[in-house]
């Protein structure tokens, strides 16, 4: 049973699958794609994903596209290797429509601050021809781009994804209050918690983190998470925005000095 997954280090994406892999102690072979050269669109791997996005995970010449079937996926053919979908349904389908509220407002939202954040430079250095080009190219995410344009994302589609990111940080302290922690759904880590997982520590990476710092159950699910032996492996070297980006590293280590200044 061999697993070979594709996938690219900043994807938030492919952060859920590799601490699902990891979590479960599954081996694997990763090839890490460079999306800015576009190994996501060459014919080899649109043979594997015609949708031209990361991740996807080849199980015995078997292709599985998109991270959120991934993952189920992992568990349906490894049930009872640290399992992370509760066996009752009432709760299965609890975790589930968790996974749908992550899908539908967060995971979508965190890629504006990121494009305008960090991967903008890269779309202004091209031609206003090589950059159609490039969002024709893209299946699932021309709309987007043509949207974002070589500018970047206007304030108010900023505010509106601050917005939508602030109501998924209420719902996932939410969560924590009402089963207890240090989940979202009690004692048990599932794939709500690895779903929401990447978005959070983006947050966090981009200095969005003021968003929790009301909320101490949702500061102590992330060091949970952190403190987890499958999150060192799923995050290397590079996986981190700022580890690529020198300019939002300088960035967050200024504000991080902004509180000591005040008091001073």
């Amino acid at each position: 049973m061999s697993f070979t997954l594709y996938n690219a280090p900043q994807s938030t994406c492919s952060q859920r699958v590799r601490f699902t892999l990891h979590a479960k102690g599954l081996e694997f072979q990763e090839n890490r794609l460079d999306l800015f050269s576009g190994d996501q669109l060459k014919p080899e791997y649109l043979a594997i994903n015609p949708n031209g996005v990361v991740p996807a995970l080849v199980h015995d010449d078997v292709p599985v596209i998109d991270s959120a079937v991934i993952m189920e996926y992992l568990e349906d053919i490894h049930p009872n290797v640290v399992p992370m979908r509760p066996k009752d349904p009432k709760e299965s389908a609890r975790m589930r429509a968790m996974l749908r509220f992550i899908d539908e407002v967060p995971a979508p939202a965190i890629r504006i601050p990121s494009y305008n954040l960090a991967f903008l430079p890269h779309f202004q250095a091209m031609s206003a021809e090589s950059f159609q080009t490039l969002c024709d190219s893209k299946p699932l995410r021309r709309e987007f781009l043509m949207k974002m344009g070589r500018s970047g994302f206007p304030q108010e589609d900023m505010d509106e994804a601050l917005g939508r990111l602030g109501r998924a940080v209420t719902r996932l302290n939410d969560w924590l209050i009402e089963n207890g922690g240090p989940w979202m759904m009690g004692h048990q880590l599932t794939y709500a918690d690895i779903a929401l997982m990447p978005v959070i520590v983006r947050m966090d990476d981009i200095n969005l983190h003021e968003m929790w710092a009301d909320k101490p159950m949702v500061s102590d699910w992330l060091a949970a998470l952190k403190a987890h032996p499958a999150f060192e492996a799923t995050y290397y070297h590079g996986s981190l925005l700022t580890e690529k980006y020198p300019h939002l590293q300088a960035l967050r280590d200024e504000r991080a000095q902004q509180p000591a200044a005040r008091s001073a």
